[in-house]
């Protein structure tokens, strides 16, 4: 499945509107148990393309790992990490602000696949 996420990188003083394009993911409801943990979590692999010149691109592939905590009301992701797709090596590195909302909001359209 391929899905487009609209973020906008910033380049200096200047925005640059860039597509963070997720070609592939998967999502699974990380088991609990013992119930120690309160909602449920959604462990997420969103693998990325993207622009040679976007400062995240690998020619090794890019996937972000991500954990989407659902509790009643309440939503989010409680962590990330970016991952180079083929040698599993972290990328010590972070989204911006709009990059994290719309990871956000990707889990919250896609976390509810996981119990099909």
């Amino acid at each position: 499945m391929y899905v487009e996420m609209c973020i906008m990188r910033t380049s200096g003083t200047r925005k640059d509107e860039k597509m963070l394009a997720v070609s592939e993911y998967s999502v699974e409801l990380v088991k609990d148990p013992f119930r120690i943990l309160a909602g449920k979590r959604y462990e997420f692999v969103i693998q990325l393309e993207l622009d040679e010149e976007d400062e995240l691109y690998s020619a090794e592939g890019i996937e972000i790992k991500a954990v989407y905590k659902v509790d009643g009301d309440e939503a989010g992701v409680v962590s990330y990490g970016l991952y180079e797709k083929s040698t599993g090596r972290y990328i010590d590195a972070e989204l911006e602000d709009e990059e994290e909302e719309a990871l956000a909001a990707f889990c919250r359209e896609h976390y509810a696949e996981s119990e099909n």
